[in-house]
């Protein structure tokens, strides 16, 4: 569903609680054209309700509370309180709140709408809905158009000093300040609220874009997920112990028509995907797997060695020394570990290896991550040829000859198979 998002309230009446909570009471919607997110069955009126009633004051503080986290946080499962930010089962007072989750990578966003637990469940039982799926813009004017319209009937009851109006006036005031936003948008990426980053995090953070460039410095910071961030200093000196030499001019690159038809690909699967087979095509490499030596050509290496034993590199990153050579860095101690995180720096590279300072492959759910993640997976064991071998048969040892085949772990033939809809998940 990629239609536009609306959060609505339609007013209804509440002869108790807070002023602020009676002046906001009503039936809270979110939905996209004819399909409502929220819906479910009122035990109170034996009917289904396009959401349930509530008092939106609640949901509006809640959204403006986190608003940085909302938009920019991507889903993050090593983060304890991830939930608390992006689950509306976190907002509590009493109401009973839709099961849903605001997920985002940052360009795009899925709203996740799941039935309540107990099918037996009063007054309302939430029934779920299929996910909405749109750029993360649409949910940020559909939570802005939500808060103004909550905030306007609190003043029309004459209530202008609440805590929702502290809140929503100090997010608008930090996104005018261009600075401001600036460390609120790190803040989020780290799975900070507000004010909680250690001020030296935030900072070096701020120091390290001179270095490597705001893009990379995002992934750093979503890297992050609530510890202390991946520095520069670090960064260089793995790279300086650890890191391979390759020459930047031999490694493959694809025409600028092929990476704007790329681009032009809203998903980021879809992107990554695409640039696969594209370069597949472009080196002719056909359906064969790709030896480990040739893989290290491509991105203008001899070899990608062995593992080291324990890594002490948190990440895989490529850091362009200068203009003819870089440093490249592999995590894994295993081969099919380090083809995979050598076949996402040359995905990396198509797209980013002209501009950026550092082409970091993180652990993070960031749209660039996983486009980089789809298109190592293509790459080396590439879709169709994966379900032609495999000729329905999905069982262990099915995927784990089609892995060996080529050379990438069973994780790998896994996922691909899942996450293109080949076979659901038990």
């Amino acid at each position: 569903m990629t239609q536009g998002l609306e959060i609505t309230l339609a007013p209804e009446r509440l002869s108790e609680g807070s002023p602020e909570e009676r002046a906001a009471f009503g039936l809270f919607a979110i939905g996209s054209g004819n399909v409502a997110l929220t819906e479910g069955y009122d035990s109170f009126i034996d009917a289904l309700r396009p959401g349930p009633l509530v008092s939106g004051y609640h949901a509006a503080e809640w959204f403006a509370a986190n608003w940085w986290r909302l938009r920019y946080e991507p889903y993050s499962p090593r983060s304890a309180d991830w939930w608390r930010a992006h689950r509306m089962t976190a907002i509590g007072e009493g109401y009973v709140w839709p099961n849903i989750v605001f997920r985002t990578d940052g360009a795009r966003s899925a709203i996740l709408s799941e039935p309540s637990s107990d099918p037996q469940a009063k007054p309302f039982r939430y029934l779920g809905a299929n996910p909405w799926l749109g750029p993360s813009v649409a949910v940020e004017e559909a939570i802005d158009n939500f808060l103004m319209r909550i905030v306007g009937r609190l003043a029309e009851r004459g209530i202008r000093e609440s805590n929702l109006n502290r809140l929503w006036t100090e997010v608008l005031t930090e996104r005018q300040d261009s600075d401001q936003a600036e460390r609120r948008r790190l803040e989020a990426l780290m799975g900070f609220d507000p004010d909680e980053a250690d001020e030296r995090f935030i900072q070096t953070l701020l120091d390290d874009r001179q270095r490597f460039g705001s893009a990379a410095v995002d992934e750093l910071a979503a890297e992050t997920a609530g510890t202390s961030p991946l520095t520069s200093e670090r960064l260089l000196s793995i790279a300086a112990r650890e890191g391979a030499m390759i020459k930047r001019s031999d490694a493959m690159t694809l025409s600028a028509d092929v990476l704007a038809e790329t681009c032009s690909r809203p998903l980021a699967w879809q992107q990554g995907q695409h640039a696969a087979r594209m370069l597949r095509k472009q080196e002719n490499l056909g359906d064969a797997p790709i030896e480990t030596a040739r893989l290290a050509e491509m991105i203008g290496g001899t070899g990608i060695g062995p593992g080291r034993g324990q890594p002490t590199s948190p990440i895989s990153f490529l850091f362009p020394e200068s203009s003819v050579n870089a440093s490249m860095v592999l995590r894994s101690r295993w081969e099919t570990g380090r083809r995979f995180e050598l076949a996402r720096l040359l995905g990396d590279h198509l797209r980013f290896g002209q501009t950026d300072h550092l082409l970091p492959a993180t652990g993070a759910y960031t749209f660039r991550q996983q486009a980089q993640r789809t298109f190592a997976a293509e790459l080396l064991s590439p879709l169709n040829v994966v379900t032609d071998m495999l000729q329905g048969d999905y069982s262990p040892e099915a995927i784990e000859d089609t892995a060996r085949h080529f050379k990438v772990s069973t994780m790998t033939v896994d996922n691909l198979l899942r996450n293109n809809n080949v076979y659901e998940a038990a």
